[in-house]
């Protein structure tokens, strides 16, 4: 064990000393130069007094249809993209599937003003899915893109078949547990100053257990070259006033009125808490617990069903695809059950 530890931490640092030499590209302010694994739309509407657009990938099921749609909501430092193996895994298994970027986020508008909910950014979902034809979906959340899921479900019961959480935040409150409240400029200092190397090291401890594979290093790029992008600012004042959004905004008083069949699926290992750098020991020994959180919220959802993967982090569906997807696929097949 001690020695598996050493190598994890070694690789690491050699992750972080190679590509700190290498030139880190960056993007245009909607992710302009950065590839998708499937062909990028856009979906414009009004918004706010606003013309915004969002950028999604609508995939067909490959081979026989089975005439269920699922759409996959990412997490705030993810992208539609960053769903890559897990739209190939619905999609051979029969999906019709969509994976929008959120406005504010990756290859969607980053307006300079604008008034972030959940409920907003769900119901800017609901119309890109009514644009599509799309009247009932199977809804899948990752991270923040779980506290969007639960809100769209409660919103939209009757057109939601179903309901996956995959390590979502939100899982307890963390104002409510004594994390201190940072204003948006406060947010805005701090995403000004997000560089590839601080991503790569928060995700390396906070995402993956202390792990790092090769293949994560993608989306450190895609982060940090947007942010260093000719957007810099907005996209950094963006972010801002979606974090104030996440904290604000819990849906964790809300779980017990879903009425819609549920599953979360864990990374036990996970240790994701919003404003755990800023609160005192006290208070950050008491967040973050996956492995208790996941079990306490399944209990709280009316027959929801849980997948919990030890040792793994705050993206199971990328650490260990194979594993998550098979899991996936298991629940779908079932009937669905709701208590």
């Amino acid at each position: 064990m001690r020695l598996r530890f050493l190598a994890y931490a070694l690789a690491g640092l050699c992750a972080t000393a190679v590509h700190a030499a290498e030139p880190q590209p960056v993007y245009g302010p909607q992710l302009e130069g950065f590839d998708y694994p499937y062909t990028l739309q856009h979906y414009r509407f009004e918004s706010q007094g606003k013309s915004l657009e969002m950028g999604y990938m609508d995939v067909a099921a490959a081979g026989k249809a089975n005439g269920h749609t699922v759409v996959l909501l990412h997490g705030k430092n993810f992208c539609a993209a960053t769903w890559d193996t897990t739209i190939k895994a619905l999609a051979n298994a029969g999906y019709r599937v969509i994976a929008p970027d959120q406005v504010g986020f990756c290859t969607s508008s980053k307006p300079e003003h604008y008034q972030y909910s959940f409920q907003q950014l769900a119901s800017n979902t609901h119309a890109l899915l009514g644009e599509l034809g799309i009247k009932e979906a199977i809804v899948m959340g990752h991270s923040t893109g779980g506290m969007l899921a639960t809100r769209y479900a409660l919103l939209y019961p009757d057109e939601t078949e179903r309901l996956m959480l995959v390590n979502p935040i939100g899982l307890e409150d963390w104002k409510a547990l004594g994390v201190p409240y940072r204003t948006v400029d406060e947010w805005f200092a701090r995403e000004t100053k997000l560089n590839a190397d601080g991503i790569r090291e928060y995700e390396r401890k906070t995402y993956y257990g202390g792990r790092w594979d090769p293949s994560y290093e993608r989306w450190v790029t895609m982060l940090a070259g947007l942010n260093q992008g000719p957007g810099h600012n907005v996209v950094a004042w963006n972010s801002a006033l979606i974090y104030d959004m996440i904290f604000t905004q819990p849906v964790f008083y809300e779980f017990p009125n879903l009425k819609v069949p549920t599953l979360l699926l864990i990374g036990t290992a996970d240790t994701t808490a919003i404003g755990s750098d800023v609160a005192s020991p006290e208070v950050k020994a008491r967040l973050g617990h996956y492995d208790v959180l996941g079990k306490q919220v399944s209990q709280m959802i009316p027959g929801a069903a849980l997948v919990e993967f030890p040792g793994l982090g705050h993206a199971p569906q990328m650490e260990q695809p194979e594993r998550f997807h098979k899991a996936v696929l298991a629940w779908l097949a079932q009937p669905a059950k709701q208590e």
